[in-house]
Order: structure tokens, then C-alpha cells, then sequence
């Protein structure tokens, strides 16, 4: 964590803590997720009490509060997707990266999650890699992407 990024976000706005939502959005494209050491230094930079911070963070589905891989894999659980198929799509996922959701790869390349809904319920059972959708998945599908991935890395 780099607390002049933080600074420099802070400097924005006239009261952080009424613009909380976007100091934390902001801290959270910096870093890829809000860290207790940030929550920390905007409490002492703002004195907004860090359970306040927490509790905006915590209540938005859109914030992080643990880091993410280089490929940020969503794994919908939607209705559409669950009828077809969404829970193997997750048990594959987690074979092929050999960590549970929620969780990190060693070398930090990918995480994973599942998620309530993608929108992409026409092309189920779909998962989410950063920005782009995939779509009628199946296991041997998703093993293909992922390996896809980890040899562009490699090159």
C-alpha cells in the first residue's frame, strides 16, 4: 500500500466522508481491493472511524476486501445457470486452479468466486474472466480457457 496514492486520492474530495463510496472505489482500483492497512490510514488521515469504512465496504458487493489474481474469475449461480450446470462449472474451476472461492492462486495469476448473477443467463452456464463473458461451459470448456490463460502467461 502506497500512502501517497492514497493521499492523492483524499486530496479530491473536500469530505471524504461523505464521498466514502468513491474514496473507496478509487483506493480499490489503485490497489485491485480495500486492505485493513488503507482502511487504517484514511482513518487516520480523515478521522472517519474505521468501522464506519468497514461497514460501507463490507455492505457492497462491489468492493474487495481480499486481493484478487491477475484473472478474476465469477462463476454465475444464477437460476438459469444452476439448471444448467452451474455447480459443476464451480467444481471444475476449483480443481483447475486448486483453490476454493473466495481464495487466491499461489503465484497470484487467478481467483475465483461464485457469483449471484452475470446477465448472461441466454448463454448458461457463463462465467466472467475480468471483463469477458463465457458461455455455454461445460468442465472441459473451462479447462481449456484456463489452460489458455496460464500459457499466454508462460509466453
Amino acid at each position: 500500500m502506497s500512502k501517497t496514492n492514497i493521499d492523492s486520492i483524499l486530496e479530491k474530495y473536500n469530505n471524504p466522508e461523505e464521498n466514502l463510496i468513491a474514496v473507496l472505489q478509487e483506493v480499490q482500483g489503485v490497489f485491485g481491493y480495500i486492505s485493513r492497512e488503507s482502511v487504517e490510514y484514511i482513518t487516520e488521515k480523515t478521522g472517519i472511524p474505521s468501522s464506519r469504512i468497514m461497514g460501507v465496504a463490507s455492505f457492497y458487493a462491489g468492493f474487495r476486501l481480499k486481493p484478487v489474481g491477475k484473472y478474476r474469475i465469477m462463476v454465475c449461480m444464477g437460476t438459469a445457470c444452476h439448471v444448467n450446470g452451474a455447480e459443476r462449472i464451480g467444481d471444475t474451476v476449483k480443481r483447475e486452479l486448486g483453490v476454493e472461492a473466495g481464495d487466491i492462486t499461489e503465484d497470484g495469476l487467478f481467483s475465483w468466486e461464485e457469483v449471484a448473477c452475470l446477465g448472461c443467463c441466454s448463454i448458461s452456464p457463463a462465467m466472467m474472466i475480468n471483463d469477458t463473458a463465457y458461455g455455454n461451459l461445460t468442465p472441459d470448456k473451462v479447462a481449456s480457457i484456463i489452460n489458455e490463460l496460464r500459457k499466454e502467461q508462460a509466453k
